[in-house]
């Protein structure tokens, strides 16, 4: 018998956030996420070390997925931020940004870990309170009657991850096709729970982004389907086309082994039974009249042909990721067995057609009604691609989010600066009730304040990556970008033109400072409620639920891991 080596003991670390390591790494994370922000984000390339594919994004969910990470600190960061993203696609690199700067500058103050909670907390409900205010002046209401504020989130979706390498062209090309695809998806019909549609994307390399387009219903790609023949197909008395769904193999190549074992008769034929049963199904498809018959997996080619010289198109090697939407495009209920065919599990569709893009050939599935979508997405080299497919699919759950809350933040830093400037302004003016009922000081609270407000600065002061000055106004208190090399002069309007989110113009005084400068400053005058120019300018925009959503994630990460006392990590 071999020795057993003894059991370690765990290993205790106190108070974390004091260890250097700690800090070198959380300042490291900070560091790639910064330079990964915005529109002119530093692009990041990630690769495994020993050779295969490597991935060239700034996007949080391409970034957070592969990091290795061994301290437990940036473990927990990284997972808030990743449960955000998987609930609303957007906002990662803001949250976690805003988390790293919660810590950052709260550590350094010399409060307790759990006043600097009960402060914060306060700030974040003054936040969260005025942002769902009617009087809130950094957002803007969306009118699903006009598509100018939707092509505007969209555009700002587009054009914040410079990875997918698109021109102004193309950007415009793209919203209105993702505009496009996303009105297919709602419901014609109004019902008690309405359900919206899905868009699949289609994927096209190595052709222009302009070449993509957005067409109702689904592509199914048939590589043997023969280009100039007419497509026949056998159509019920209603006109409509019957179809039938198998989620199961029709290969006909016998049994799974993992569904037990078989006694088979001296001289019977397992793979010619199985045939003759295919064939059985065929025939039974034929007399109800079905038209189109498709297969998730492989169909014996001998049924194929037997379907086609009864009229019945078949398509196999569907694929999982179809079957949901054709399911709920056409009515029917993917069969999972071949010994075993109901009238009910039969669905319809108006029509198809062969479509074809680039090498590739397609049936087209035509709806009666359309919920479903196809978005044949085109772009140059398959990393671009990629990139840009994860940023569509982005912008399609920024409008569902949008249609459930109909919102709008102001990008471009605005949003940040602003409301740095309502706290700063807020807090100034608490009554003295507020600090006994949080049980601290007005020192203390106004440390947290201004340790809050340099936070939310840190994420807009992110979006400048060429050492350009930012600014921010006294009276609207929104992010003027200064660019770079540009002389340091009195009167700052020479110099900027419109603010980060392109509401305001610099044809008034606007009394700038210096973003992140020595004093915090409140904002001078009252934030006006309509905006200056109209929202059908090209404005930057948020999404409202996410970045709501990404404030209270990070604030709350951060308070969780101010908290930590003791690390617990077991030896064995």
């Amino acid at each position: 018998m071999s020795r057993l080596a003894a059991k370690k003991p765990p290993l205790f670390i106190s108070e974390p956030l004091t260890r250097d390591a700690v800090n070198q790494s959380l300042s490291l994370l900070s560091g790639i996420l910064k330079s990964s922000y915005g529109p002119a984000g530093r692009l990041k390339q990630l690769h495994n070390g020993v050779g295969g594919c490597v991935r060239t994004t700034s996007q949080s969910s391409a970034l957070l997925g592969p990091l290795s990470v061994s301290q437990p600190v940036l473990r927990v960061l990284i997972a808030s931020v990743q449960s955000h993203v998987s609930r609303f696609s957007d906002c990662g690199l803001f949250t976690a940004i805003l988390c790293c700067g919660f810590i950052e500058n709260f550590r350094s103050l010399k409060v307790a870990p759990f006043t600097v909670i009960k402060i914060s907390k306060h700030l974040l409900s003054l936040c969260v309170d005025y942002l769902k205010s009617e009087a809130c002046a950094c957002r803007v209401s969306v009118d699903f009657s006009s598509v100018e504020t939707l092509a505007c989130l969209v555009r700002s979706v587009l054009t914040s991850k410079p990875a997918c390498m698109l021109n102004k062209t193309e950007v415009d090309h793209l919203t209105t096709l993702i505009l496009k695809a996303f009105i297919f998806t709602v419901p014609c019909h109004i019902e008690t729970n309405a359900v919206l549609g899905r868009c699949v994307i289609v994927p096209v390399k190595g052709r222009r982004v302009v070449d993509s387009t957005v067409l109702p219903g689904l592509l199914i790609e048939t590589p043997e389907i023969q280009l100039g023949k007419p497509l026949a197909v056998k159509r019920t008395g209603s006109d409509m086309i019957k179809i039938a769904l198998f989620s199961v193999s029709m290969s006909g190549d016998g049994f799974n082994p993992e569904e037990g074992t078989i006694a088979v008769h001296h001289g019977v034929s397992l793979e010619l039974s199985e045939l003759n049963q295919l064939l059985n199904v065929g025939k039974q498809l034929v007399k109800d009249q079905v038209g189109l018959v498709v297969c998730q997996k492989v169909m014996h080619p001998s049924l194929k042909q037997y379907l086609k010289e009864n009229g019945v198109i078949a398509v196999d090697r569907a694929g999982l990721s179809l079957m949901e939407p054709l399911g709920r495009m056409t009515g029917s209920k993917p069969i999972a067995s071949i010994h075993s065919l109901s009238p009910g599990c039969y669905g319809s569709v108006k029509d198809l057609c062969i479509e074809s893009f680039a090498s590739k050939h397609f049936i087209h599935l035509i709806p009666e009604d359309t919920v479903i979508c196809s978005l044949i997405l085109c772009n140059r080299s398959e990393t671009a691609w990629d990139e840009l497919k994860r940023v569509c699919e982005t912008a399609e759950h920024v409008l569902q989010l949008t249609m459930k809350e109909p919102l709008a933040l102001l990008g471009g830093g605005c949003t940040e600066t602003h409301l740095a400037s309502y706290i700063r302004h807020k807090s100034s003016s608490l009554p003295a009730s507020t600090f006994t009922d949080l049980d601290c000081s007005q020192t203390q609270y106004q440390l947290i304040a201004d340790g809050f407000c340099r936070s939310l600065e840190s994420v807009a002061h992110s979006l400048s990556h060429d050492d350009g000055e930012i600014l921010t106004d006294m009276v609207y208190g929104h992010c003027w970008f200064v660019p770079s090399g540009s002389p340091c002069v009195s009167d700052w309007s020479d110099l900027v033109s419109k603010c980060g989110c392109g509401m305001n113009g610099n044809k008034e005084d606007l009394n700038w400072r210096f973003l992140q400068g020595q004093f915090g400053s409140p904002v001078i005058q009252g934030c006006p409620k309509e905006p200056s120019v109209k929202v059908t300018d090209l404005l930057t925009l948020d999404c409202f639920a996410a970045k709501c959503s990404g404030l209270q994630v990070a604030l709350e990460t951060a308070n969780l891991i101010l908290d930590l006392s003791y690390i617990i990590e077991d030896q064995n």
